[in-house]
């Protein structure tokens, strides 16, 4: 008989567009990530996979409870105990094995989650199986092999940091670095990696300490408010640039040597540039919010953009598509074909500072010829009825002179002179805003227009 997890009614609201999120104990329990384990088994075919977890304290018996129903499904397990999500897809490439990651990356403390791999890191989301183990959970009684797997243990984080040293190495100047990991898993691979940087280094360590109920800020760099930290110890070390990862470490946040915020679309062009220098005439991808910065820079450097929706799974797909080399996204991922197309936190981090080292100018000069356009950062608002408020901002925009409109993902609205985009959140129940405008009066502007629509009361 089903357990209230593993109930259809649960198993709707919990499995996203591409992974599993919700609270630990309601949504999420053992029983759950049991089945789930068999299911993916049985779904994707596979005969072993490899499995990380964060430091939150259901994790641990999270993937445990995962590894068993795969081992009761006929596949071997290989734990590599804690790791970042960016290391569990190192992992999958590096062993050539699907593979699962216990995280909730940047939700608070009382959340937890399932990201799911195929080999060498391919994605699995709702349109690539993940639909598919969610009808199985649904469907109850797994088939029970009647060979058991095993379980192992094997760790990977020195291979891992030398592989992303491999790609990105930093030489030059030496830099002093300011490290927030907001007590998540950059706790755990920041010093595996920074050795490995020597003297090209001085690394500055702040909340490293792995502490999944997030006591200092919550893992979330997107928001502003967790930023302040690292950019007063930026300034306070006279560091020369400030890093900040998600609870998973597979995003990665800059803060200037001014101890000013660099947004990650900036960061989008400036990889951009350097992979472009790699491999000219190559494919970019960027997501449909990032700044109209990024498509441009990209053409004029050679490169050819493609725009897609929001979410990893989609951004590997569309790389494997075009066998682009690089893909970023403004909420802070950052996709290379070197790295399996997949994300990682940690090697955009080793960009940065590869490119900084390679100069005598501060991170802001540096920057400075990729940022173009005022933005507003994202901005999230709790609303009942998301399909409504869409609808009324379409309604208002679509008959506006020189004003087109599309629905790749949400609604995105452009005008020769701004643009913006608003979706709904696909883990939590908000409507993101991200505007920009030709300068910051017409970016405020548009910004504020469409938050007194998002925000009325109806």
């Amino acid at each position: 008989m089903p357990s209230a997890t593993t109930s259809p009614d649960n198993l709707s609201k919990i499995f996203k567009a591409y992974d599993v999120r919700g609270i630990v104990g309601e949504q999420l329990d053992e029983d759950l990530a049991r089945a789930t384990g068999a299911a993916y088994v049985e779904v994707l075919g596979v005969d072993a996979l490899v499995i990380g977890y964060d430091m939150r304290p259901s994790s641990p018996s999270l993937a445990g409870a995962f590894a068993e129903g795969a081992t009761a499904a006929g596949a071997d397990v290989t734990m590599i105990g804690l790791a970042s999500t960016d290391q569990l897809y190192f992992a999958s490439g590096h062993l050539a094995l699907p593979g699962a990651m216990f995280t909730a990356s940047h939700n608070p403390a009382q959340y937890n989650g399932i990201k799911m791999c195929r080999a060498y890191a391919q994605p699995v989301g709702v349109e690539s199986g993940l639909a598919e183990i969610r009808d199985r959970v649904a469907a109850g009684a797994p088939a029970t092999a009647a060979t058991p797997g095993s379980i192992s243990e094997t760790d990977v984080l020195d291979a891992y940091a030398a592989h992303l040293i491999s790609l990105a190495p930093v030489s030059g100047r030496p830099l002093k670095v300011v490290v927030d990991a907001g007590n998540g898993m950059a706790g755990h691979t920041a010093p595996a990696v920074f050795a490995r940087l020597g003297d090209a280094v001085e690394m500055v360590p702040m909340y490293f300490e792995l502490d999944g109920t997030f006591p200092n800020h919550e893992a979330n760099p997107i928001e502003a408010a967790n930023l302040v930290d690292l950019q007063a110890r930026v300034l306070a070390e006279g560091a020369d640039i400030g890093l900040a990862f998600d609870g998973d470490a597979d995003r990665c946040f800059l803060v200037d040597e001014r101890g000013e915020l660099v947004s990650p679309s900036t960061l989008t062009a400036l990889i951009a540039a350097r992979e472009l220098a790699k491999e000219p005439g190559s494919t970019v991808i960027h997501n449909l919010i990032t700044s109209r910065a990024v498509p441009e820079i990209v053409t004029e450097l050679g490169g050819t953009p493609v725009r897609t929706r929001v979410g990893h799974s989609y951004i590997k797909a569309t790389m494997a598509e075009t066998d682009a080399i690089f893909g970023g996204e403004h909420s802070g991922h950052f996709y290379f074909r070197d790295f399996w197309r997949a994300d990682s936190g940690m090697l955009a981090a080793l960009h940065a500072m590869a490119a900084l080292a390679e100069t005598d100018a501060p991170l802001s000069q540096l920057l400075s010829s990729y940022e173009r356009y005022p933005l507003s950062g994202e901005i999230n608002s709790t609303v009942a009825d998301q399909g409504a408020v869409l609808a009324e901002l379409e309604s208002t925009y679509a008959s506006r002179e020189g004003v087109s409109i599309d629905k790749l993902d949400g609604l995105s609205v452009s005008h020769a002179d701004w643009a913006f985009n608003v979706r709904a959140s696909n883990t939590e129940p908000l409507l993101r805003l991200n505007a920009e405008g030709k300068d910051e009066p017409t970016m405020t502007r548009v910004r504020d227009e469409v938050l007194a629509v998002i925000r009325s009361e109806r």
